[in-house]
């Protein structure tokens, strides 16, 4: 009788930890899944970017130097996306990718903003559709972002809670990183002074 009972205990934990290591795949496979959809989103952004500077360069021709860093860490952020979307719960290649994507967003803040002395740029159709769909693709991206984050934050939560920790330690289950992608310039604490001049 008592080795019956030994038994059942052992296939009750056996079935405890088979629903703890699949419940652990399947919130992983949901980080993967919200990191695909952002790849959709930043690789169209990454596509339109060449037809930016093409645009651009008629008109901002002696601007060669920031048309050069815009297409350099658009180049950065899409190797950063490969890699991403390798393994989207690797810590360093999101963080890779989080950096890539604020280079980016940098020198495509000062491309805009040296759009804006020139008049016939600022007006022309072909500008102003690639700037509307890039901020429509940067809201998407913002969205897929944080349904990545929601992702990441339930598989973490899953992997750290006891007893999921052990199983989770067992089989390498390897906590996931947010996809922060914020300018410095964002972040920064604005300086304020009472001081008259």
């Amino acid at each position: 009788m008592t080795a019956w009972i030994v038994l059942g205990v052992i296939v009750l934990l056996v079935f405890f930890a088979i629903g703890i290591y699949n419940r652990l795949v399947n919130l992983r496979n949901r980080v993967k899944n919200a990191f695909a959809q952002i790849d959709v989103q930043l690789t169209r952004r990454y596509d339109l970017i060449p037809n930016l500077v093409e645009t651009v360069k008629g008109y901002m021709a002696h601007e060669r130097e920031t048309l050069e860093a815009v297409i350099s860490a658009r180049n950065t952020a899409v190797a950063g996306l490969r890699a991403a979307s390798a393994d989207p719960s690797n810590a360093r290649a999101i963080q890779e990718l989080a950096g890539a994507e604020a280079a980016l967003e940098g020198t495509l803040g000062r491309l805009f903003a040296l759009a804006e002395a020139y008049p016939d740029l600022k007006a022309n159709q072909n500008m102003m559709q690639l700037q509307e769909e890039l901020a429509s693709t940067e809201n998407k991206v913002a969205f897929s972002r944080q349904a990545f984050n929601d992702a990441v934050m339930n598989y973490n939560n899953a992997r750290e809670n006891f007893p999921n920790t052990v199983l989770a330690g067992m089989f390498d289950f390897e906590p996931a990183e947010f996809l922060e992608i914020e300018s410095p310039e964002k972040r920064a604490v604005p300086k304020v002074s009472f001081q008259q001049s």
